[in-house]
């Protein structure tokens, strides 16, 4: 290892010892229809009791994983940060976060997890890092056209004085994508890039240093026993070097700083690190693009095993617009091998039970606003007839933590407590994503609800709502007919059912029969049917010998509005 270019500062990395776990040796294809279950590590269970979730808490909730019935957990990022934007600044990859950890817990973390069937996936950020680290410490001290520099992306202003920004690109955090600097003097100096917020630097990856460092930062964790990395904004990460305008019409691979042709090369070498290791270590893509045939290219056999398939989760509860969505991702998978990836939410989207509450049920980020309605029990009732339909497609499967329990986007937070620089770059108008981090209700009747330990003289980063006593783990877990008690049921299922998880999938009706009916029925192999109603009327159900498992209870034998069904139809 380079501790040249992998160090960031600390000596605290010297004589860590590594885990050497193989995590996937037995079953190398397990990633291909594993359940995996995001952990947003601050919200999920404090267990020193300062208010903020740790790698104690989640150790000491591994049996409800367990029992919940995933073969992996994703944790978004649990390394040193100054948190400007919930840990995706990151000031030092080979260290915890003071508030979670220690390394040694993170490695104890590792084989506890593996000890009961539980893989880590951990989260890389490879765009961009914290204006804390020591590199863009290191680039501000220096002068322009220096080294230093030239691992970011410093350039001088336009106009007279320097004073315009060096292009318009457009920020995915509102906002603006360049900071000038000010030099020791106080007088104005460069400006350099930043497509989130100023304190997260884009870094360039044209410099061999920036790939180098990554790639060590992979090894490092790999000898851990980490079984994965789920990489953050993958497409970004290449730019034209001369930085122009976004024209009005891109041509594919030639936007200036999305999806570049360049991008391939590096995850193929990403590619190269991880199969080097014993068993399988995945590549897990974030990638939003809307052009399937792009987005596939990252799937090849030698690029990212997996990438998030955001379509799907942002489609209207339509049963036209999710069979399209499910037709065309499947269709762009299939040309490369890969399985495809369901999820209903994570910690950037408004949760199901709300967004399918709502007139308008699809997802963007430009739409959200404050006091939106909602019909809470109209969207539980459709997320938990998502959680079936997702389920029972073909490929791997993630979980936001708390969707398990039917928790709703807590819309109600104190302005003075947000957090989230979406809310503070749209000048208020954006609500921000900590809506959907609230703390994790486990027991009680009353906030914390469990989340601290009893006694705790330090209350939750971010306040639960009063009325969550009902959705507790402690409560659903009593209650059959809980979301809880869905999921367990239904995980289970997926894990015991040979057709469930990557396979074969087949539509039961035609496309024009889905739409005059509003109903998608699909079967998986031989013998398993879903069928999933999004109708204002009571459907008749194929033959079947018997019912595995319905989102709710059926009415007269028949499939009500709003609701998925399991069937067994062969004995």
């Amino acid at each position: 290892m380079d501790t040249a270019v992998l160090s960031t500062g600390t000596d605290q990395h010297v004589g860590s010892e590594s885990v050497l776990v193989s995590p996937s040796a037995v079953d190398p294809l397990w990633w291909r229809s594993a359940v995996i279950y995001q952990i947003y590590i601050r919200s999920f269970a404090d267990g020193n009791g300062d208010g903020t979730g740790d790698l104690a808490g989640v150790r000491s909730q591994l049996g409800y994983l367990r029992d919940l019935g995933v073969d992996a957990i994703w944790f978004t990022p649990w390394y040193a940060s100054p948190l400007a934007d919930g840990g995706y600044d990151v000031e030092d990859y080979l260290t915890i976060h003071p508030s979670f950890g220690e390394l040694a817990e993170a490695e104890a973390l590792i084989r506890e997890a593996l000890a009961l069937g539980i893989r880590t996936i951990i989260d890389v950020v490879p765009n961009h890092i914290s204006d804390q680290h020591p590199w863009f410490k290191a680039a501000l001290a220096a002068e322009p056209g220096s080294p230093e520099r030239e691992r970011f992306w410093f350039r001088p202003g336009r106009g007279t004085n320097g004073d315009e920004m060096p292009n318009h690109w457009v920020s995915n955090f509102s906002g603006d994508t360049w900071t000038r600097t000010t030099g020791a003097d106080g007088t104005p100096g460069e400006w350099y890039l930043h497509l989130f917020t100023p304190e997260q630097p884009d870094l360039n990856w044209n410099h061999p240093d920036v790939r180098r460092m990554h790639e060590d930062v992979l090894r490092f964790w790999f000898d851990r026993g980490v079984a994965g990395v789920r990489i953050d904004s993958a497409a970004l990460l290449v730019k034209d070097p001369a930085l122009p305008e976004v024209p009005d019409v891109v041509a594919p691979g030639e936007h200036p700083n999305t999806d570049r042709d360049e991008l391939h090369d590096i995850y193929r070498g990403w590619r190269a690190v991880a199969d080097s290791y014993d068993g399988t270590r995945i590549l897990v893509g974030e990638i939003w693009l809307p052009d399937v045939e792009r987005f596939a290219k990252y799937l090849r056999a030698d690029e990212m095993h997996t990438a998030f398939n955001f379509d799907f989760m942002s489609r209207p509860w339509r049963a036209g617009e999710l069979r399209e969505s499910i037709d065309s991702m499947l269709a762009a998978h299939a040309p490369v091998g890969a399985p495809s990836t369901w999820v209903l939410s994570n910690h950037d989207v408004t949760r199901p039970v709300t967004r399918y509450g709502r007139d308008d049920t699809s997802f963007a980020f430009a739409t959200k606003r404050f006091h939106t309605p909602t019909d809470r029990a109209l969207g539980t009732r459709r997320a938990r007839a998502a959680a079936l339909l997702t389920a029972a497609l073909p490929g791997s499967l993630y979980v936001y933590q708390g969707d398990e329990l039917g928790l709703p986007e807590a819309e109600e937070l104190p302005l003075d407590l947000l957090q989230d620089p979406m809310y503070f770059r749209s000048d208020g108008i954006d609500p921000g994503r900590d809506g959907c981090r609230v703390p994790m209700p486990w027991s009680g009747d009353k906030p914390p609800y469990g989340f601290t330990p009893s006694g705790a003289a330090s209350a939750p980063w971010l306040p639960q709502p009063d009325d969550w006593a009902d959705l507790t783990v402690e409560a659903q877990v009593r209650d059959s007919g809980s979301m809880l008690s869905l999921y367990r049921t239904a995980l289970g299922i997926r894990r015991s059912h040979p057709a469930l998880g990557d396979g074969p999938f087949t539509w039961l009706d035609s496309e024009e029969d889905e739409r005059n009916s509003g109903v998608l029925a699909f079967s998986r192999g031989l013998g398993f049917v879903s069928i999933t109603n999004f109708s204002d009327a009571p459907v008749t159900l194929p033959d079947y010998t018997r019912l595995l498992l319905s989102s709710v209870p059926l009415e007269n034998g028949l499939l009500p509005p709003d609701s998925t069904a399991w069937l067994r139809t062969q004995h």
